[in-house]
């Protein structure tokens, strides 16, 4: 039997929040609940994970709708779906840097609602979105990672990764704030990481193209960090960079 895909609503307004419940009901979605609050929203999420939330930025309660979807993903990465009658930039400046899979201004449609979640859980079930969970405890995401560090996963977004050096049987991924050791070879971590942003250099290093300082004949600067270039990789990083 298929398992449906679970939302959690969180929407100040009860009439709004029960016209979007009974909608994906019908279309075959399994609403987890409803919470008007984002106190109230944070707890379920935690209790109850939803695999998506569709979340209103203006609501009741102490913190607004982008505030609990920081407080969500501080214990997991759900996606976010917007809906607000906010559409100021400095509105949805706030909102993007949660990294949201949708963002839907009100009042909105019927259909752009079955639309925007369609798109989200078909991108869950098959795309690039959909979590994937090693057996090292790293969960590789769209533009993050979590791994393992002091008994809890840590959360990185991998636009804050400058270089992974491979040790042994461990990669230690480098941040311009700390390094956290995985237990994982770097060809794996490589298989799981975007090749538009990170390249091969070396045997022992994968690279964060855009964190590059200098590049000369032999290696690379990352942060003041010397990484050396191999002469096997050495075309392949050239070509990914535009030079003058």
């Amino acid at each position: 039997m298929k398992q449906k895909v679970r939302i959690l609503i969180v929407e100040d307004d009860m009439i709004i929040a029960a016209n979007i419940s009974l909608q994906l009901s019908k279309l075959g979605y399994d609403v987890t609940g409803i919470e008007s609050r984002g106190e109230e929203a944070v707890a379920h999420a935690r209790l109850n994970p939803p695999d998506i939330i569709l979340m209103d930025i203006n609501l009741k309660g102490q913190i607004n709708g982008i505030e609990t979807a920081r407080a969500i993903q501080q214990h997991d990465d759900i996606p976010i779906v917007y809906l607000t009658a906010n559409n100021d930039e400095a509105t949805f400046a706030r909102a993007r840097e949660t990294h949201p899979y949708a963002y839907i201004s009100k009042p909105f449609s019927s259909l752009n609602l079955e639309r925007a979640i369609a798109l989200v859980a078909e991108q869950l079930k098959e795309g690039p979105m959909a979590k994937q969970q090693d057996e090292n405890g790293m969960q590789v995401l769209r533009d993050r990672i979590f791994v393992r560090h002091n008994g809890k996963m840590v959360k990185l977004l991998l636009e804050d990764i400058l270089y992974i050096e491979a040790e042994r049987n461990y990669c230690k991924i480098v941040t311009p704030k700390a390094s956290y050791l995985v237990v994982c070879t770097l060809k794996a971590i490589e298989k799981e990481l975007p090749e538009t942003s990170f390249v091969r250099v070396h045997r022992s290093y994968l690279v964060n193209i855009s964190k590059l300082d200098v590049l000369a004949d032999g290696h690379l600067e990352i942060n003041r960090k010397v990484i050396p270039v191999s002469r096997a990789h050495k075309e392949g990083l050239l070509g990914r960079l535009h030079l003058i």
